[in-house]
């Protein structure tokens, strides 16, 4: 999908909540302005895609310790030059948890949301305080596939039941902000 094609399909996108009724604006925006926006060369905030991953009985999410910010998590990750944000999402889900039978449950886009990431380390260099442009896409996958971590990002991979999730994540905003509206929008 090109930018341009992803444009048209944001511009479709019917938002769930006030939350992403902004973000959405915000993001288009920066898709038709900043050329850079695909690259972490946009230091103020550039695009990302993740996965909410969910098994077939919908009752769990899969999900990593996230290492900098000491929290579960989602997948995903930076969209690096790429314009296909599902392929970035299904690529970032399968590198950080190992999972090989992973599909979308439909194409579209699912949520839409503007993520600040503080300031922090990485591989030996600061990187400075700046926003995530992130699309959500929902995904299925087994939960007998064999799970591994990937530990220059996570430290541990798991299944996590949808109904305990505020007692896994140590990200106030994140919960009540995204990880609630995924589970409501799932329902």
């Amino acid at each position: 999908m090109s930018r341009e094609k992803l444009i048209l399909e944001l511009e479709k996108y019917i938002p769930f909540n006030e939350q992403e009724e902004s973000d959405k604006s915000l993001i288009l925006s920066e898709l038709k302005s900043n050329d850079r926006i695909f690259t972490r060369e946009s230091l103020n905030g550039h695009m990302t895609a993740s996965a909410w991953i969910i098994n077939t009985k919908r009752d769990k999410v899969l999900m990593a310790y996230h290492n900098i910010y000491n929290s579960w998590a989602w997948t995903g990750g930076h969209a690096d030059g790429d314009e296909e944000l599902l392929k970035v999402a299904l690529k970032e889900a399968a590198e950080e948890t190992g999972i090989e039978h992973i599909n979308p449950l439909k194409d579209d886009i699912f949520s839409v949301e503007i993520i600040p990431v503080s300031g922090h380390e990485k591989r030996g260099h600061y990187v400075s305080s700046h926003l995530h442009y992130n699309l959500t896409y929902l995904l299925e996958a087994e939960e007998e596939d064999e799970l591994f971590i990937k530990p220059d990002e996570n430290s541990r991979v798991g299944w996590l039941p949808i109904a305990n999730l505020e007692e896994y994540c140590n990200e106030p905003w994140i919960f009540d902000r995204i990880y609630k509206k995924l589970v409501d929008k799932m329902n």
